[in-house]
This record gives structure tokens, sequence and C-alpha cells, in this order.
């Protein structure tokens, strides 16, 4: 739906005009009847999903990530507690 306001309207609606645009309607600013400007809801600008969340930190590749993990980094992973239930219930 579009909504035609002159610029006097614009003025003193701005906050009002600017829901309407947020949530999907055009705005078009008229000086005496005659449309000069629309307003449309801008696109937000999208992350990439290339660049690094933490810049410290280096990238892992993707399919290290997918890799299965060795029985070394298993054993790492799961420890040897005494005190973890599952592992002593193995012995």
């Amino acid at each position: 739906m579009t909504t035609t306001v002159n610029v006097q309207d614009a003025k003193t609606r701005l906050s009002e005009l600017l829901r309407r645009v947020q949530s999907g309607e055009d705005v078009v600013i008229a000086r005496a009847g005659t449309p000069i400007a629309r307003m449309t809801a801008a696109t937000p600008p999208r992350r990439s999903l290339e660049a690094a969340l933490l810049p410290e930190i280096p990238p892992i590749p993707a399919d290290a990530l997918l890799a299965d993990a060795t029985a070394a980094e298993l054993a790492d992973w799961e420890g040897d507690d005494a005190d973890d239930p599952l592992t002593s219930a193995r012995s």
C-alpha cells in the first residue's frame, strides 16, 4: 500500500511515517501534489559468513569442523575422571 503526504505533514508526522514504512508500507512525499520523494524500508546489511566473528581467533575450515574426531581427541575430550559415573561404569 502506498500513502502520499505533503512535505509539511511528513515533517510533522515523521516518526509515524517511519513506523509505517518499517512495517512495509511505501510513503510518497509530495510538494503541491507533485511526488518528489519515496520512503521505503531499507534492507538491513547482511553479515558475511566468511568474515571471522573474533578476528584474534583464526578461522577453522568447515571440513575440519565436520571431520570425525580421532580416538586421541575423544580420549582428551572424555578425560579420565574417577568421579565420572559414565567412565567408572566402563571399568
